[in-house]
């Protein structure tokens, strides 16, 4: 049996701490091993505990949580989980703590952390043991394992349905490397989750402003966030990064980011394809959701897509890829040795639905030389 996720709980609210603790207590798979009410505290019981998960408060006093994110994650191998306000300075504090080494993020709310049947409860607990199990298995005793050995797959049957599932335990694969056409792909789309904020700031980094194509991204993020991530993508791209509206015409070196909390559909009239952004379904688990994302480009687009599943819980993207690759589209997916979470490429991967696996450094500099 596997042992429990070792936990480290830092905010500067006893109040809170406890809830946390209560919560992650409350299933087995995680064992909480301490707390701290600040960022210096922090340093220190990370450093003494050696936990593999840490949840992190980002404004406390004496240090703030970006700072001993910072520093911590530069000293030893663990998860850092922020949980963030639902503001936009949140957000922004947020992207910055991402930036500085921690993983992934949670909205930081007292009254659901009073229920620990809450929604924000479960989430916390399913976060705590993907991520945190992600980085026993890669960084056991501080050292990185390596990925394993993986066999070519041929394309399962096809399905049209939307509805993001749970990974399929079967074994990821690696297809052997096929290289594009340059002038075949007249739209590249992105999904992402878990470690995708500073994936795809790699990705976009590396493309000029001359790339010829638009970009279309589902990042699953709250609402608030989604306008503070495309405004600081924007900042450090080359291409022109924006928060997708809706009726917005594609145009070629502009990445569009799917708003927080909605669905992002591609819809053509003639030679125009638009972007349609309306309400979530409630039937949906994400909002966005790379499969509506994907399976509307594959309506609109057709086989003239290059779609590329990036590291993220879940299985998101898996159905839509298939409907994409079905019209003749390029499926890449990050490697699983690159991945913050390989849960959505290893899905498209073990589905024998991807072309191939390619590592986060190689992905940007593929697109911008063979697109």
């Amino acid at each position: 049996m596997a042992l429990p996720v070792r936990v480290l709980v830092v905010d500067d609210s006893n109040f809170f701490c406890q809830r946390v603790v209560d919560i992650l207590n409350a299933d087995p798979e995680i064992r909480v091993v301490g707390v701290a009410n600040n960022g210096q505290d922090a340093i220190r019981k990370a450093a003494d505990l050696k936990p593999d998960l840490i949840t992190m408060d980002v404004e406390m006093p004496v240090m703030d949580g970006i700072t001993a994110t910072r520093n911590i994650t530069a000293n030893q191998k663990v998860a850092i989980l922020m949980l963030s306000s639902l503001t936009y300075e949140g957000a922004r504090m947020t992207l910055d703590a991402l930036n500085a080494g921690a993983v992934d993020f949670l909205l930081k709310s007292y009254e659901d952390v009073q229920n620990s049947s809450s929604m924000t409860a479960t989430l916390l607990r399913e976060k705590v043991r993907t991520i945190g199990r992600e980085f026993q298995r890669k960084y056991a005793g501080g050292v990185a394992r390596p990925a394993p050995s993986v066999k070519p797959a041929t394309p399962t049957s096809p399905t049209t349905t939307l509805r993001p599932s749970a990974p399929a335990p079967a074994k990821p694969v690696e297809p052997a490397r096929v290289a594009l056409r340059k002038g075949t792909v007249k739209l590249v789309a992105i999904g992402s989750s878990t470690g995708g904020p500073v994936a795809l700031q790699n990705v976009l980094g590396a493309l000029p402003s001359s790339f010829p194509v638009p970009i279309v991204i589902a990042q699953h993020m709250p609402g608030t966030f989604t306008p503070a991530f495309a405004q600081r993508l924007d900042s450090i791209c080359q291409i022109r990064v924006s928060e997708a509206r809706d009726g917005d015409v594609l145009q070629r070196g502009h990445a569009y980011l799917a708003p927080g909390g909605k669905q992002m559909t591609l819809e053509r009239s003639g030679d125009t394809v638009r972007l349609r952004v309306r309400d979530t379904d409630a039937r949906l688990q994400y909002a966005p959701c790379v499969d509506v994302l994907f399976g509307s480009a594959a309506q609109a687009v057709g086989g003239a897509v290059l779609a590329v599943v990036m590291t993220g819980m879940g299985a998101d993207g898996r159905e839509g890829s298939r409907m994409l690759r079905n019209k003749g589209a390029t499926i890449w997916a990050q490697d699983e040795a690159s991945c913050v979470v390989y849960g959505m490429p290893q899905a498209v991967t073990a589905a024998g639905i991807s072309h191939q696996s390619i590592s986060l450094p190689e992905i940007g500099p593929r697109m911008a030389t063979e697109v």
